[in-house]
């Protein structure tokens, strides 16, 4: 969430940093309403201070043996519950025009950051670097994953239709070996990194997708319970960054590192029609998650070192990505800054993104009241977060059946999880 404060200072240099966004947003309402609140706010100060002022007069007069009942005192008695009935109404209406403004404020994103490119669209982000050799030899009979997924018979989309509905998929003996072996070895390599693991639950309240940015602009994005303020988290993100809603914590503790496997849930609300077939865009898939927070100060330099992190993975296992540092227009409702990790997917021929590591600044922090205190210092300041894929594994798996796919058929087993499943090819 955007601070108000900054708004009203800043009124032309926040809307040029939202228009440089995708969409249509407009500060006028919030400035205009932010107006009305701190005259209402103005009012009932002025007006509280001449009641106390009335109440001192009445008491230094009763002490110096005026009678209460004397005209003058009812007098002040009269104007001072008067008062009190003026600033009884003043409060709801205060209260009401700061309900709104925090509804608009909420639905305003980030700002991008100075670093983050301007730019339309998503064909002006700009491409940082690339790893590996997209060009080795190619297997002129190379199947797309889906397909040399379902010939293994390892993956069966069929089926899962029937238990559910499209977009989900059902993994079958060293299909879900293979996705188990790369949950672990994930977890294993960030955990080795520095990264506190997390089991969180995979059911949220409103407060918590509110609190990281999905609620109230992505409602028709999650699945939510029909008899319960309960929804299906979209990602890992949610619960770790919500563990520390509410809280002040000590800045001895931060940075704050934490990995997460979860299960991932999302309706993909308006991409029918784009990858229909295959692992890229499922209702239910499995990820494993970064979450940090951390001091402000630090937020860019552990951006870098999270990005680093999902890298050691593609490298680890030799898939071939690149790194994208997204635009203005294309950077995530929540996010101040985003890299893509797009990992090279030969059936397509094509870079695919398989981790989105973003620096939220203080934007969830502000949302979910999140704060630390410096020792001996007044006053909290809001953390910075962070969030990265670590990776989305259906994705990984997809890559794996095909740059690791063998002109036979069969799929060379990537090294590092050669100990995980005790095999070599599948």
């Amino acid at each position: 969430m955007l601070d108000i404060k900054q708004i009203r200072e800043n009124p032309q240099l926040i809307q040029d940093k939202l228009n440089s966004r995708s969409g249509k947003y407009d500060i006028q309402p919030i400035l205009d309403l932010s107006q009305k609140q701190r005259e209402l706010e103005a009012k009932g100060n002025e007006l509280q201070a001449r009641s106390n002022e009335i109440g001192k007069l009445v008491g230094q007069k009763v002490k110096s043996g005026v009678n209460p009942k004397d005209p003058e005192i009812q007098a002040l008695k009269e104007e001072g519950n008067a008062l009190k009935i003026t600033l009884s109404e003043l409060e709801p209406q205060e209260k009401e025009l700061k309900a709104q403004i925090q509804e608009l404020l909420l639905a305003l994103p980030n700002l991008p950051s100075d670093s983050t490119p301007m730019g339309a669209s998503e064909e002006d982000n700009a491409e940082v670097r690339r790893w590996g050799d997209q060009h080795k030899p190619e297997n002129p009979n190379i199947l797309p994953h889906w397909e040399i997924g379902e010939k293994l018979g390892i993956l069966n989309f069929e089926r899962a239709v029937k238990i559910a509905q499209s977009r989900f998929v059902s993994l079958i003996g060293t299909g879900a070996a293979l996705e188990r072996a790369l949950i672990q070895f994930m977890l294993s390599k960030h955990i080795q990194a520095g990264y506190i693991e997390v089991s969180p639950p995979f059911l949220v309240n409103t407060d918590s997708l509110t609190g990281t940015g999905q609620l109230p602009k992505f409602a028709e994005e999650s699945f939510k319970c029909a008899d319960d303020e309960l929804w299906l988290i979209p990602t890992a993100e949610v619960p770790v960054t919500n563990f520390y809603r509410g809280e002040i914590i000590n800045a001895e503790q931060l940075p704050i590192y934490h990995c997460a496997y979860t299960p991932c849930f999302r309706r993909e609300a308006g991409s029918y029609g784009r990858d229909m077939r295959g692992l890229i865009r499922l209702h239910q898939f499995n990820k494993v998650e970064l979450v940090k927070l951390v001091k402000p100060e630090n937020s860019f330099d552990e951006l870098e070192n999270l990005v680093g992190s999902a890298e050691s993975i593609l490298q680890a296992l030799k898939l071939p990505y690149r790194v994208i540092n997204l635009c203005t227009a294309d950077v995530g409702f929540g996010a101040t800054k985003t890299y893509d990790l797009e990992v090279w997917l030969p059936y397509t021929r094509k870079y695919r993104e398989i981790s989105s590591c973003s620096n939220c600044g203080n934007f969830q922090a502000r949302r979910a009241d999140i704060r630390f205190k410096e020792a001996g210092k007044k006053g909290t300041q809001f953390v910075h977060t962070l969030n990265g894929s670590g990776l989305a594994v259906g994705r990984t798996m997809a890559a794996i059946l095909e740059n690791y796919q063998q002109p036979d058929g069969t799929i060379q087993v990537p090294e590092v999880l050669q100990v995980y499943l005790g095999r070599e090819v599948l």
